[in-house]
């Protein structure tokens, strides 16, 4: 997990990025939106160069048809995924299909207009819950939906209604693993992995000047 620093922290080093990403970078109209997705993805090559054991820059990352981000090396058992919402930002490494997702928490217009595309048993565990308990449990049911949808490829080109991702797990999609990932008040995130639960889940603050 990494929070991304502050103009006044200093420049991103750019030079790990690759032509496309530098060009999305360039395209964002806000420079706050401009700087997270840069701190998320020069975070993503540096954490994914440890394991290939190459520079940063050097990590050919290809999207899938369905935009799922993938190494192209047959064989290689290193998975991943990224996620940014409000200044953080959320990385998933494993040995099979992972996903993750983190949400800065919303309001009830937000909400309101959302829960419509759920599943109808998260709908009504919605609608069951005290008001006040609302924002969380909607960012919960969320993220899991999304770092699910991730995982498996998709993204919201499938239907979030078609996958339950509540609060009842015997209920989940069956052969993935979906966890909620501790994170700061304001936001909500979870990591779906495929197959049973690994035996060792670590999470770990990523440093600033990784950045640099």
């Amino acid at each position: 997990m990494l929070k991304a620093p502050p103009p006044e922290a200093g420049p991103l080093d750019l030079s790990v990025l690759d032509p496309a990403e530098r060009e999305r970078v360039a395209a964002f109209v806000r420079p706050t939106d401009a700087r997270a997705y840069a701190a998320a993805h020069i975070a993503l090559r540096r954490l994914l160069a440890g394991w290939l054991r190459i520079g940063p820059e050097e990590i050919p990352i290809w999207r899938e048809p369905l935009g799922r981000p993938v190494i192209p090396c047959p064989g290689l058992k290193l998975h991943f995924s990224v996620s940014h919402s409000g200044g953080l930002a959320l990385f998933a490494v494993a040995a099979t299909p992972v996903g993750a997702d983190v949400q800065r928490r919303t309001g009830d217009r937000t909400i309101d207009a959302v829960a419509r595309t759920l599943h109808p048993a998260e709908r009504a565990e919605l609608e069951a819950a005290p008001e006040e308990a609302r924002p969380e449990l909607f960012g919960r049911m969320w993220t899991r939906k999304e770092a699910y949808l991730k995982g498996i490829g998709t993204g919201l080109r499938r239907s979030p209604a078609a996958d339950y991702l509540g609060s009842d797990h015997r209920l989940r999609p069956y052969g993935w693993t979906v966890f909620d990932v501790s994170c700061p008040p304001a936001h909500t995130a979870a990591v779906a992995v495929q197959g049973p639960p690994p035996r060792q889940l670590r999470v770990h603050w990523l440093p600033p000047d990784w950045l640099a």
